[in-house]
């Protein structure tokens, strides 16, 4: 199964303004790849760029992508973990373009071998529920919003704060008068704070039943993340800090965290993201599964990751449900309420609608 071409389109998807401790993205800088092979199979690949937190555009995905689909042309693309290391010799980092390419990969071998693409990566059905995600807005806006999703049927909401500690403790206090007791409330700092406003904000918050805080410091502060977790009565999950198996391992041994959010944007992709899941599993613990601003296709492609992986136990996949605009995808995972069904066709099972992809710009290879 030799690879003849790729396609490679900006794929961009319009959305409502979505702010965060680090930045507002107006619209998901996506990335989407068709590689066609001799056997008459295409796979898909899709990358979301999220520069303020990975630090590539949708402009430098694309053009990696082409050198990329370049150095593949011709190659078998059965040979996963041979193609993915080629990538690696070739380019430090870039892990959010890689992970099109990952993706693309394991939508053919699971295609290939006739089995929705869970099946094909060890695992069994099971339920998986999202939070729902309310970017940074004043206390009373971000109350107003949480009542609303709880109203229509939201059990897990996930809050985003970082701008300013005083602010980020009313925010919550807001949102847990407005939600009740009974919903399950999660932070998510951004690395917007530093280490006396992390554990201040922390121990202000901590009466409002908070279930973890992801990444409450920037990255350069990882060395003072075992300090926070002995002091900070909410435990803390690793996200920016961990990008892949060995940032975990080293996060893990230096007790700087009690869960790791992974990411396909952060790690490569599903192959990296496993070995991510495996870590932790080894030393006991949980993963949440997250994501940036993909379409439906690629979460559906985390979706069957997150099957195949008990140990992901906490899931982040909303970004559907945050004011994208416009779905050009046919196939995939539909949302039941706040639950995620995955399609049973062989592959990711998810497609780009053609019409909307003529209007992007394309590259073939």
């Amino acid at each position: 199964m030799r690879f003849t071409s790729f396609e490679i389109y900006k794929y961009s998807i319009p959305i409502e303004p979505f702010v965060i401790a680090t930045g507002t993205m107006y619209y998901a800088q996506n990335v989407l790849i068709r590689a066609y092979t001799d056997t008459g199979i295409y796979g898909l690949g899709e990358c979301s760029a999220f520069p303020m937190i990975v630090g590539e555009t949708q402009a430098t995905c694309f053009v990696m992508a082409q050198e990329f689909a370049a150095l593949w042309k011709g190659k078998d693309a059965a040979c996963l973990e041979e193609r993915l290391n080629e990538l690696h010799l070739f380019a430090a980092g870039n892990f959010t373009a890689k992970s099109a390419f990952d993706m693309l990969l394991y939508d053919l071998a699971s295609k290939r071998a006739g089995m929705p693409l869970y099946q094909y990566l060890g695992g069994r059905p099971r339920r998986i529920t999202t939070d729902l995600t309310i970017g940074i807005d004043t206390p009373p806006e971000m109350a107003k919003k949480a009542k609303s999703y709880v109203s229509n049927g939201v059990s897990i909401l996930k809050l985003k704060l970082g701008k300013d500690p005083h602010e980020d403790i009313e925010r919550v206090r807001a949102v847990r008068e407005a939600t009740g007791p009974d919903i399950a409330l999660r932070l998510d700092a951004n690395q917007g704070w530093s280490f006396d406003d992390a554990l201040k904000v922390l121990e202000q918050v901590a009466p409002y039943d908070i279930q973890f805080c992801e990444q409450p410091m920037r990255t350069w502060n990882d060395e003072l993340l075992p300090q926070l977790c002995l002091k900070s009565p909410v435990p803390v999950m690793a996200d920016e800090s961990v990008y892949t198996h060995r940032d975990a391992e080293r996060i893990i041994r230096n007790k700087a965290a009690s869960f790791i959010n992974i990411k396909f944007a952060k790690s490569g992709g599903i192959h990296e993201a496993g070995l991510i899941s495996k870590v932790a599993e080894r030393n006991g613990i949980k993963c949440m599964l997250g994501s940036m601003l993909e379409s439906r296709l690629a979460l559906t492609a985390n979706v069957h990751f997150a099957v195949a992986n008990p140990n992901i136990v906490f899931f982040d996949l909303d970004t559907c449900l945050l004011g994208q605009l416009q779905d050009p995808v046919s196939g995939g995972l539909r949302y039941e309420g706040m639950d995620l069904v995955l399609p049973d066709q062989p592959g990711i099972g998810a497609d780009v609608e053609q019409a909307y992809l003529d209007g992007c710009e394309k590259v073939t290879i």
